[in-house]
């Protein structure tokens, strides 16, 4: 017996596809761990929202399954529940077929696993379970939808075809350049989709309307059917909700046309659209119109001639020609101006004792002046070279983009990648870091800045030319996972490291054992003129990872009012020590009177 779907493509005539049931669920029923938990919770919801789409005109509807594999919702704590959920999502679409006494098509909707990071191996068993789900309940194909990641695509649509032979229409969402999140262009994906044994390819969710027209163009109208359902338009946030433009019928039915321009034979929306929507679409493939204007997709032209020559930046230099690298290390402000910051900088630049600053990121997990804006203040107005910290505990990997973007405009070129402090120690108790990334991940993300890529490895308009160092710590508990961790920020592109403040440099030549006695590649040692008895003790056991070793101690503590000389004249010695161990050293200032670190120099 010939598949419904496969006959009505066949036919020719286009398919009125339903719209956001997703996003629509979820403001419809409050409380819901995710769209699709409104199954065995709300299902007469469920239903009204298929009839309502059904009684616009859509002839084909989606189960309310898209993020129903067990992976998501195991993160959901409905793991359990994934057969259930699954069963009942065709269950209620076949329900409102019945009850609205129409020959409409059910898709079951498979939506990709998320940001899992599995192989494909570990993806297959869970895409091809909810696929047997779905299709044991009755589907008559697959919508395999809103993917991203085009490898992710392959793999979901090879583990469906290993458990069905049920049509599958295979869509990916592009933004307004008819590109994916990963960088792959609408049309290369159309030549990889051919390949495989799919019935429809298209763009789903995504940028919009006109998103969704560039990618339909790019994809061609030569190979397999087209699918276009994209979403009302872009969303934003008010009050915790999310909300979509007010785009008018008049528009999708525009749309619509368009799309049937450009070859579409399925035509629908995804986040955002309603049944009024849909109203809009059916009744401009009911009337076969034709757009206004002919549809002229551009795709994005790369502005990266002439933009990103090597620019070295002078401690890449000192550290490669093996120059003595001395960098004084500030915070920033914790108000509004930098003026004293500025001419603290100005002052270590005009000693000719040292070359750098450093500038920490909000240590102590203690909001103060963005390091990187700080070092952009001090390169433009000092013209001291600057090595600001950046720690991927405050900013999301896109916030991290743009910062570094934005900095590198600026003329900021090193950069420090850092852990950071555990958000529980500082102002903010029950706050949390975002740790999207850790250190080593930020290093990675400067090498694919550098490639010309970013974090997902879409190209970006010009290619940075950052010079990136990563921190160590030779006194860590569990020596071998920090070596572990070095090596993995060294094959992420680090081409520096700075260690955290060392008060005897027996834990370096123990650290570096694990690389035959010397750094892979150049150190800088963190040294501290202490100058107290009492903030020694404080280092020693309230600062994690700084070891001040107990004769230390005890000499602050002996010298009374005259500690400041005793820990001057100790981070001389390392200084001295560290000639022989390492490329240079950088100068903890000591706090209010940030000169003092001169004195170590003298």
């Amino acid at each position: 017996m010939a598949n419904p779907f496969i006959e009505r493509l066949l036919s020719g005539r286009p398919i009125c596809c339903d719209g956001g049931m997703g996003s629509l669920i979820a403001s419809a029923v409050p409380r819901l761990r995710c769209p699709e938990e409104a199954n065995l919770r709300a299902r007469e919801s469920v239903l009204s929202l298929h009839l309502g789409f059904i009684r616009s005109g859509a002839e084909l509807i989606e189960t309310n399954s898209f993020g129903a594999n067990r992976r998501k919702l195991a993160a959901r704590f409905l793991e359990d529940e994934v057969e259930r959920i699954n069963s009942e999502a065709v269950k209620i679409a076949r329900e409102a077929r019945e009850v609205s006494g129409k020959q409409v098509l059910i898709a079951g909707a498979i939506g990709p696993l998320g940001d899992v990071g599995d192989a494909e191996d570990e993806r297959l068993p869970l895409f091809a379970e909810q696929a047997q789900l779905l299709e044991a309940r009755g589907v008559d194909l697959f919508f395999v939808e809103t993917f991203y990641d085009l490898d992710e695509l392959e793999t979901a649509i090879a583990a469906v075809r290993g458990v069905s032979s049920l049509p599958i229409v295979a869509l990916l969402t592009f933004d307004e350049d008819g590109e994916t999140l990963a960088g792959v262009s609408a049309r290369d994906a159309a030549l990889r989709l051919r390949e495989l044994d799919v019935d429809a390819i298209g763009a789903n969710h995504g940028a919009g309307p006109q998103a969704c027209l560039t990618a339909l163009e790019l994809m061609g109208a030569d190979g397999p059917p087209l699918a276009a359902l994209p979403n009302l338009g872009l969303a934003g946030l008010a009050g915790g909700r999310i909300i979509f433009p007010h785009a008018t019928p008049e528009y999708f039915s525009e749309f619509a046309a368009q799309a049937l321009a450009l070859g579409a034979a399925l035509v629908g929306g995804c986040c955002g659209t309603t049944p009024t929507e849909i109203a809009a679409i059916r009744s401009a493939l009911d009337e076969g119109r034709r757009p206004r204007a002919p549809f002229e997709a551009t795709e994005r032209e790369l502005a990266v001639a002439g933009i990103a020559e090597e620019h070295e930046t002078r401690l890449a230099r000192d550290l490669r020609e093996g120059r003595w690298v001395v960098s004084i290390q500030l915070d920033p402000p914790l108000g509004g101006s930098h003026t004293g910051m500025l001419e603290v900088a100005a002052a270590i630049e005009d000693s000719g004792l040292a070359g750098f600053v450093d500038i920490n990121d909000n240590a102590t997990a203690r909001a103060a002046m963005s390091g990187l804006i700080m070092a952009a203040a001090i390169e433009r107005s000092v013209g001291i070279e600057t090595i600001p910290h950046l720690t991927p505990r405050d900013s999301t990997i896109m916030g991290l983009e743009s910062l570094l973007l934005g900095a590198h405009a600026e003329g900021v070129r090193n950069i420090l990648a850092v852990t950071g402090d555990p958000p529980e120690v500082g102002d903010y108790p029950g706050s949390q870091g975002v740790y999207q990334l850790d250190s080593i991940g930020l290093t990675g993300l400067l090498s694919r800045l550098n490639a010309g890529e970013d974090y997902n490895g879409k190209a970006i308009d010009a290619p940075t030319g950052f010079f990136t160092g990563v921190a160590l710590n030779p006194t860590a508990d569990d020596l071998g996972l920090e070596a572990e961790r070095f090596r993995a920020k060294i094959d992420a592109g680090a081409r520096f490291a700075m260690t955290q403040i060392l008060f005897d440099l027996v834990h370096l030549d123990r650290f570096l054992d694990a690389f035959g006695g010397s750094s892979p590649i150049p150190l800088l040692v963190g040294l501290f003129p202490v100058w107290s008895y009492r903030l020694a003790l404080r280092l020693h056991n309230e600062v994690p990872g700084i070891v001040v070793p107990e004769s230390l101690q005890n000499e602050l503590l002996d010298a009374g009012a005259g500690a400041a000389e005793v820990g001057v004249a100790h981070a001389r010695r390392l200084y001295a020590e560290s000639r022989e161990k390492a490329a240079g050293v950088y100068i903890v200032a000591p706090f209010r009177t940030p000169l003092a670190a001169l004195d170590v120099l003298h």
